[in-house]
């Protein structure tokens, strides 16, 4: 994460959101972006402002060290030149980045071994185009607003935090259900940590095609926002036993269970199935911090149990559904636009310390989200949008640090890397 990023042909994906207000404008113009053309930029060796803002010759950002669970053990904040955008690429002025529960993953090397430190923390990231180079700017100009993610770029009308919630959480929600959960109206569906950044979405979803939603939480905060956004029973599993309550109340079994934590609620899920249920597992946050990071569950008995109910466990990894991204995007971008998506972001706001506000809160934004205290998606704002002369920091799918500039560079290839403050994005 950085205050300013180069985006180029890696492949990295940056996680963390901001804001806290639910909007319905932003995603309405999606594919009506102006086009000018920019002539010339020097191939590579000069930039073009936007506004008339100074980009600086160097930046901050966030850099992981040390392999470990432990984010701020593994991420330092480091001060490195402000990359040039190529022929091909975007320079991105950041203003918000997401965190996701990813972020640890990535800084402990568990999605790549060979990827060896130092490398660049983040996945996703939202602000405005600075500068590009002469083939960019066949399909992007100054000034046009981008959210980014690891396989592209997604124009959008507005700078506002809520189109980061859609890039990689709504995305696995929306995905997940559709090809894995194969939802049936009346069915029941329970969504574990559902105030979350993606269950929220799940939530929606679930409801969307007719189905009758259980959403876990952990406090009765939670549970008043979940009936809000359709959950039919918000369940608060600090002030009630969830097992006892889903045996009571759901005795014929869960048709669909959305699950990202792991552990204990990995079996309870299990033994809670119905008939021919679909148990789609996202992620098991639980032992993300765990020097392991893997889940210890009741194996030996889980052949029998799903021969029993004639029952299936689904594992979910978004990067192998990136097919369906496009149409994924596109159909909540219209969602949000017609006011029938809540996209809620948490920017930390009522957190003790305040808002989330420039890189080095990225850490404070991590131990944040992992303490269970979210309401949606975390996202932290880089820097006022008022100060011009600062270059906005954007991604960091494992935690950024707070108070600098960022500049992004986007490869419109699709795939993009973190690299300084600035990413490069080249244009397929």
């Amino acid at each position: 994460m950085s205050t300013s990023f180069l985006l180029r042909n890696g492949k990295r994906v940056f996680s963390v959101i901001g804001g806290g207000c639910r909007g319905t404008d932003a995603l309405s113009r999606v594919h009506f972006v102006s086009r000018r053309f920019i002539i010339d930029l020097s191939y590579s060796t000069h930039f073009m402002d936007f506004k008339g803002s100074s980009i600086p010759s160097s930046m901050k950002k966030l850099v992981v060290t040390k392999l470990s669970q432990n984010f701020r053990d593994a991420v330092a904040l480091q001060t490195v030149p402000v990359p040039t955008p190529g022929d091909g690429d975007l320079l991105v002025r950041n203003r918000f980045v997401g965190i996701n529960a990813s972020d640890i993953n990535y800084s402990a090397g568990r999605y790549d071994p060979s990827v060896k430190p130092p490398f660049d923390a983040g996945f996703e990231g939202i602000g405005e185009v600075v500068g590009l180079g002469l083939s960019a700017s066949a399909r992007y100009t100054i000034g046009d607003t981008v959210a980014y993610f690891a396989d592209g770029t997604v124009p959008v009308p507005a700078v506002k935090p809520e189109f980061l919630t859609l890039l990689l959480s709504g995305a696995t929600a929306y995905i997940a259900m559709k090809r894995l959960g194969d939802l049936v109206k009346g069915e029941t569906v329970l969504v574990t940590a559902a105030a979350g950044g993606t269950g929220q979405f799940a939530v929606q979803f679930a409801k969307q095609a007719g189905c009758h939603v259980v959403g876990t939480c952990s406090s009765n905060e939670k549970a008043g926002f979940l009936k809000t956004i359709g959950c039919d029973r918000p369940i608060n599993y600090t002030s009630e036993d969830l097992s006892t309550t889903l045996r009571k109340e759901y005795p014929q079994g869960l048709d669909v269970v959305y699950e990202s934590i792991g552990g204990r609620m990995f079996d309870m899920a299990v033994n809670n199935l119905a008939n021919e249920g679909r148990l789609i597992v996202i992620g098991f946050i639980s032992v993300y911090q765990t020097a392991t990071g893997v889940p210890t569950v009741k194996g030996g008995t889980l052949p029998m149990k799903l021969l029993q109910k004639s029952a299936s466990v689904r594992g979910f990894f978004l990067p192998h559904f990136l097919s369906d991204y496009k149409e994924a995007m596109g159909s909540m971008m219209q969602m949000f636009a017609k006011g029938k998506l809540v996209c809620e972001v948490d920017c930390g706001d009522m957190a003790p310390e305040g808002r989330f506000m420039g890189l080095e809160s990225v850490f404070r934004a991590v131990d944040y989200m992992y303490a269970g205290k979210n309401v949606g998606k975390v996202v932290v704002e880089v820097t006022p949008p008022s100060l011009d002369s600062k270059l906005w920091f954007a991604l960091m799918g494992m935690h950024w640090n707070s108070q600098t500039n960022l500049m992004y560079v986007c490869t419109m290839k699709g795939t993009m890397k973190i690299q300084n403050l600035m990413y490069v994005c080249t244009l397929k």
